[in-house]
């Protein structure tokens, strides 16, 4: 089968599409036919060596296909069911074997490609519900809230009776943005967005702020931030948050930290049904409503993430083996 495969840590073009052996699933196991697979900055990272594992190794963590074979032990799937993956490696390629227990079942009515996006929809489900649990009447900001996670984050957020800011680079993102509900859209490019979050507030802040920017809006978000308002920081697009003193957080209003990472909130088998339950149904509803933003064949990997990392994109972005 092909895959994308990286020998060594640099950019987009160790991303090499290569022949591999088809791998036979393990008793607990299952062999599925990749139909789309997701491309996260998660990937970037571990593309760059930021985030180091062994060498050589298969890009890609989330995706959806169908069961091509079962692991003798494996109870509940069947070949020919269709599933999707929020967390294992391996997933830019045309096949990948499994744990049964780290996938979850794919709706009828819930086509390949929005289910491939169930990483990101996993991420806003804790973001938004455990890292700070938005309630009705809440403000909250999100930055680059027309990218992928921007917009899942800012449509489900709204949805939840939060009042959303959002911070943009063009007048196309602020479009999209206020499209998938914000109330407010800030062009950073244009203004310093901590002034202008405390102008929309009535000078108060906001009660969180989702961040997966890092390094060059962190001061700003925590300048954002109402007393006792939570600061999560997701990703780190631009780089990683230098090390700061913490007696910052007592002097900005008793500000709280979260850098939370999906992996602790699916730990068990249990966890991950739920949310994954909880995510294709909101995308069903249509209150998650999920924008592909970019479809790219497996050989062009390194273009996806050359645009990714040169924020030419908005919404999601998929590669397609087929």
């Amino acid at each position: 089968m092909r895959a994308v495969r990286i020998d060594e840590p640099g950019g987009p073009e160790v991303l090499k599409l290569v022949e591999v052996p088809t791998s036979e699933p393990g008793a607990h196991d299952l062999l599925v036919e990749v139909a789309a697979s997701g491309v996260n900055y998660l990937d970037v990272y571990q593309r760059t060596g930021a985030y180091r594992g062994p060498l050589p190794f298969v890009p890609g963590m989330e995706g959806s296909g169908r069961v091509r074979a079962v692991g003798s032990a494996v109870t509940g799937f069947a070949p020919g069911d269709r599933v999707a993956w929020p967390q294992s490696a391996g997933s830019y390629a045309e096949q990948i074997v499994l744990p049964a227990d780290r996938v979850v079942a794919v709706p009828d009515d819930l086509d390949d490609e929005r289910a491939a996006t169930l990483l990101q929809g996993m991420t806003a489900h804790y973001l938004l519900h455990d890292s700070f649990p938005v309630a009705p009447g809440d403000t909250v900001l999100v930055h680059a809230a027309a990218g992928g996670m921007g917009l899942l984050l800012t449509r489900w957020a709204t949805a939840l009776g939060a009042r959303v800011i959002g911070t943009v680079s063009t007048a196309v993102k602020e479009e999209l943005a206020r499209e998938a509900g914000a109330a407010e859209v800030i062009r950073y490019s244009d203004v310093d967005f901590a002034p202008e979050v405390r102008r929309l507030t009535d000078g108060t802040g906001v009660a969180a702020v989702y961040d997966g920017v890092g390094a060059t809006t962190f001061d700003g978000s925590l300048a954002s931030l109402r007393t006792r308002g939570t600061m999560v920081i997701y990703g780190a697009a631009s780089g990683p948050v230098p090390p700061f003193d913490v007696q910052r957080l007592n002097s900005g209003g008793s500000l709280l930290l979260t850098r939370p990472s999906l992996v602790h909130f699916i730990n068990t088998r249990e966890e991950l049904a739920r949310r994954g339950a909880e995510v294709f149904a909101a995308i069903g509803s249509g209150a998650l409503a999920v924008r592909i933003g970019g479809r790219y064949p497996l050989a062009e990997a390194a273009r996806a993430h050359q645009d990714l990392e040169a924020r030419r994109t908005t919404g999601k972005l998929l590669l397609l083996p087929n």
